[in-house]
């Protein structure tokens, strides 16, 4: 089998990874990749992908933007088996203010909330009025896993309204804002894999961690590191999730004529109230990928394919280890990222243990070696016997690579939600 991936981060990096273990997988490229899929997969342009789609069996889609924009559709109109949702389904991610109509509809716990346009500030300010004292402010269209500010402060809270809607702050993206009643408890990520029927196969829950600084401090970011398993996700829990949201999610979409076939990924808190949905997204989550595909012990390019195919089928079995996944950033990020330093110690990282891989993020290749070319950099992955031993491990690898400016969070998975 033939696998086309798109895209060029730490999460096609980890996909291609795995697909290229799988023994019905004669080659895997990427488009674009990048340098670290590079040393052990082909790199196409996405023109000359798009132009030699009759050579490939399956093409897997990560990242969020071609899925809203209908590239599983346009794949599919070509005979290509597509890993990835239509445009209809992902606008679950693709538009938060439908994602949250579409909660309501099937009665799934939700955060109180309300969607303001940029002709309603006055009402928007108001609405924030009525919230107890933690505010999640929300752009409804995409913003790379930035468009999102929770907060304490009114005063904050009023601001990032005003600039969202005036576009000051994500462009169009902002102009619609969903202003929600912040929520408390541990966050839990669960990946769940979709065959266009209304029964989805839950993959092992991750736990990811959004803020830039120790301690949950900081801006939101796209996420700084993650892990799985996580304690608190008991088999009972995760099928509380399935029952209460992703059961109903599907049968709705399926109320609108909307078959999802791909992976969805619910972003929940575990409230005291119960596991209530934050968010749907329509990929596997970047960092959570990288320590979900990892732990698999069964073969992805097979349930990628039954998934893609309408008939998922085969048993999803994990390993009994632990992963850890710490990401590297660049000085500046998430808001303006330092690019073009040189990496030192790729080989040393990946040499101080067998069960550490090092995901390429945001990376270039140049004469004088890999440089930096992102906000995050690497995701530096390891495997354990238990969260505490992969954790170790990671850290390890990760500070054996260097360049200017490099900075990571030092209490990834320091504290498993129990």
């Amino acid at each position: 089998m033939q696998v086309l991936v798109v895209g060029g981060g730490a999460r096609e990096h980890a996909l291609v990874w795995a697909l290229s273990q799988s023994p019905i997988v004669d080659a895997v490229v990427a488009t674009p990749g990048n340098p670290g899929i590079a040393a052990g997969a082909h790199c196409l342009s996405f023109d000359d992908a798009m132009e030699s789609l009759d050579s490939f069996d399956l093409a897997v889609i990560g990242p969020e933007a071609p899925l809203v924009d209908g590239l599983a559709d346009e794949m599919r109109e070509q005979g290509l088996a597509v890993f990835g949702p239509s445009a209809a389904a992902a606008r679950l991610e693709g538009s938060k203010a439908w994602m949250k109509d579409v909660l309501a509809g099937a009665e799934i716990p939700t955060a109180r909330h309300a969607t303001f346009t940029g002709a309603q500030e006055h009402a928007a300010l108001a609405y924030l009025e009525t919230l107890p004292g933690l505010y999640v402010i929300k752009t409804d269209g995409l913003a790379a896993g930035k468009g999102v500010l929770v907060t304490e402060s009114l005063p904050d809270a009023r601001e990032a309204v005003r600039e969202y809607l005036a576009g000051r702050a994500f462009g169009d993206a902002g102009r619609t804002v969903v202003i929600e009643e912040g929520l408390t408890g541990p966050e839990l990520s669960l990946l769940v894999l979709c065959d266009g029927t209304l029964t989805g196969v839950p993959l092992a829950p991750a736990q990811d961690f959004k803020r830039l600084g120790d301690g949950d401090l900081g801006p939101n970011t796209g996420g700084v590191g993650a892990y799985s398993p996580v304690p608190v996700a008991t088999d009972a829990l995760v099928q509380q999730i399935m029952e209460r949201a992703v059961t109903p999610t599907l049968s709705r979409l399926a109320a609108f004529d909307i078959e999802y076939r791909g992976v969805l990924y619910a972003g929940l808190m575990l409230t005291p109230e119960g596991p209530k949905v934050i968010e749907y997204n329509v990929r596997f989550g970047d960092p959570e990928c990288e320590v979900v595909v990892p732990r698999l012990a069964s073969d992805l390019a097979v349930h990628c394919a039954e998934a893609a195919t309408g008939r998922l089928e085969t048993p999803v079995r994990f390993r009994d280890d632990a992963c850890v996944t710490v990401v590297l950033a660049s000085e500046g990020y998430p808001t303006a990222p330092r690019t073009g330093d040189l990496i030192a110690g790729l080989d040393s990282a990946a040499a101080t243990d067998d069960d550490v891989i090092v995901f390429h993020a945001g990376t270039a290749r140049t004469d004088a070696g890999i440089v930096t070319a992102g906000g995050r950099v690497l995701a530096v992955t390891a495997l354990g016997t238990d969260v505490d031993a992969a954790r170790t491990k990671a850290y390890a690898a990760a500070d054996a690579i260097s360049w200017r400016g490099k900075y990571c969070r030092r209490d990834i998975a320091a504290a498993p939600s129990t």
